[in-house]
């Protein structure tokens, strides 16, 4: 499950590790943009199931609430983004980073979710919502929402 919830290991890496852990999104969302819809969102959905379950493990793990080595959740979290967002070297790079700032910044009701809801739901949701606040922002910064379709 160690494997999982670090995303291969790069949990571990000593510095921005949830940096680091978003960046197995961008494989992920590639493969996942050429199935269909409904094949894509079964299979968001058993990743976020999976996640939950091995961020659960993680909290366990390491003994404290959302550990820095648990990285499926911003696998997870700019997945989600890169399946509403165009699969562009710009949008890909703007994407990420306002993702990045979300989750790290965390603001309302961000950390309240993380921290209201139980173990791996809290970690996994909270990059859900950071997500969700990526994307709108990422509309209004991309061509004023005219990519939308």
């Amino acid at each position: 499950m160690e494997i999982l919830f670090t995303a291969l290991y790069s949990g571990y890496i000593p510095v921005a590790p949830g940096t680091f852990g978003s960046l197995w999104a961008i494989p992920l969302g590639y493969l996942l943009s050429g199935l269909s819809s409904p094949v894509r969102m079964i299979l968001f959905f058993i990743l976020l199931v999976v996640a939950v379950l091995a961020s659960t493990r993680g909290e366990e793990a390491f003994g404290v609430k959302d550990p820095k080595e648990v990285v499926i959740d911003e696998v997870v979290g700019f997945t989600f983004l890169l399946l509403l967002i165009p699969l562009t070297l710009p949008s890909l790079l703007l994407g990420f980073l306002l993702f990045r700032v979300f989750d790290i910044l965390k603001p309302f009701p961000i950390r309240w979710v993380e921290e209201s809801l139980p173990s791996g739901l809290g970690v996994v949701v909270d990059d859900l919502v950071a997500s969700i606040y990526a994307f709108f922002t990422f509309g209004i910064i991309y061509n004023g929402w005219s990519w939308w379709p």
